[in-house]
């Protein structure tokens, strides 16, 4: 039987939590069928070392301020993103602008301070004619009019909604807008109603899989294995690439698919959504 080809289109690799193995992690994830992926930068300290891991990987990686960030970012980290991606441009795994958007859910952040660099990043993105990889928190109504105002869709490179939790009505804005939506971790727990309606609603080019690993684990990970049914929850593992292929196989039962379906699917449409990771995803495959 052919082996399965997953890609998961959001991994931080580079993250703390990791310890500087994001290439073993890789390569653990790829013994299981993750042939590659997309390590979206979150800062400019960020952007060097993301590039370098990706390289070290063989995956695609993106460039972009995350609205986390933002509070501590300098307006001319927006002119070096800029410079950045004009000089990522000629970079084979270079795949997009991200991660990047608005966070309404964390208290505290400056909302004016977020709308500003995600308005700037969606113009460096527009300028380049690459897409997006959007961190979508209590914030879709303002990532939708922003990506508007910046004159996304008519059929451009739009990009991936990432970890999306919103209703029907806004994944549908997003999907007429040519957004692939992410889903990942979160879908494996039963009690996520809204994820999962909207994976099983959602046109068949529409999903994508992705780990934010380490965040989002999915449920396995927040349980001891052979822990009894009534022990109490532990605090979860933290996420990797390696858990893509049991999280894909979640997907494909829930949409009545099968793995080989699932895995052929969601890569078709992450190409779809990036399409430069095209050329990652061939070079994984012929590695």
């Amino acid at each position: 039987m052919q082996a399965l080809t997953w890609i998961d289109t959001h991994a931080h690799l580079d993250a703390a939590e990791f310890g500087g193995q994001g290439r073993a992690i890789a390569a653990r994830a790829r013994a299981a069928g993750v042939v590659c992926g997309v390590i979206p930068a979150v800062e400019r300290s960020q952007f060097a070392v993301v590039q370098e891991l990706a390289r070290a990987c063989g995956w695609g990686y993106a460039l972009g301020i995350h609205p986390l960030y933002v509070d501590r970012a300098q307006d001319a980290d927006l002119m070096a993103l800029r410079q950045a991606v004009t000089q990522a441009l000629a970079d084979p795994l270079f795949v997009g602008i991200g991660e990047i958007g608005l966070d309404f859910f964390v208290p505290g952040l400056d909302r004016q301070r977020q709308q500003e660099f995600y308005a700037a990043q969606l113009r460096i993105a527009r300028d380049a004619g690459l897409p997006v990889i959007l961190h979508v928190r209590k914030s879709q109504d303002a990532l939708l009019a922003g990506l508007r105002r910046a004159g996304f869709g008519a059929g451009r490179p739009a990009g991936i909604a990432h970890a999306f939790n919103g209703s029907a009505q806004q994944a549908q804005q997003f999907i007429d807008l040519g957004f692939a939506l992410g889903f990942g971790g979160a879908l494996t727990f039963e009690r996520a109603l809204n994820i999962r309606r909207l994976l099983t609603a959602v046109p068949v080019s529409v999903p994508v899989l992705e780990t934010d690993a380490p965040d989002i684990p999915p449920v396995w990970l927040y349980r001891p294995r052979n822990a009894p049914d009534d022990a109490a929850e532990a605090p979860p593992q933290p996420n990797s690439p390696e858990q893509l292929p049991r999280i894909g196989a979640v997907l494909a039962a829930l949409r009545g698919w099968t793995p080989q379906q699932a895995a052929a699917q969601t890569t078709a449409n992450a190409v779809r959504a990036l399409p430069r990771l095209a050329a990652v995803l061939a070079a994984a495959t012929r590695a």
